[in-house]
């Protein structure tokens, strides 16, 4: 007996219980309200705009800078270190620096907080699309 939804040869687990709630009652959805969604679909119009308008311009050290500060960015501001980022990007803290410097002389990077050594790590708010190209 085999079932049309599922290869030959293959089995399909069974769904696992979630032992913290009875299984007679739903699962609960989380009520955020839309201002989450909104956030959300905001940071995926950033990503597209910066993928369809700016990445191809970029170097591959300007790429990563810029892709690991929108990951770690939190209510639009990124506090990392230059020295983890340079990690995180498998090359050298002077590249890192150097990538730092072409993005904000594009418009793409904005540097809100210097860190350093007793400072704690800088803090960067970035742009998808560069302000000269905005009309700004």
């Amino acid at each position: 007996m085999t079932d049309g939804r599922v290869l030959p040869g293959c089995s399909v687990l069974p769904p696992m219980n979630d032992r913290r709630r009875r299984p007679d009652t739903p699962p609960k959805t989380e009520a955020k309200g839309k201002a989450t969604r909104r956030g959300t679909g905001d940071r995926f119009r950033l990503l597209n705009a910066f993928v369809d308008f700016t990445a191809g311009e970029l170097t591959r050290a300007e790429l990563l800078v810029w892709l690991i500060l929108y990951r770690d960015a939190r209510d639009g501001v990124a506090r990392t270190s230059q020295a983890d980022m340079a990690h995180r990007a498998g090359c050298s803290v002077k590249t890192v620096r150097r990538a730092v410097d072409r993005l904000r002389q594009r418009g793409l990077l904005r540097v809100t907080y210097r860190g350093g050594v007793g400072r704690g790590a800088s803090a960067y708010r970035i742009r998808a699309i560069p302000l000269e190209s905005l009309g700004t």
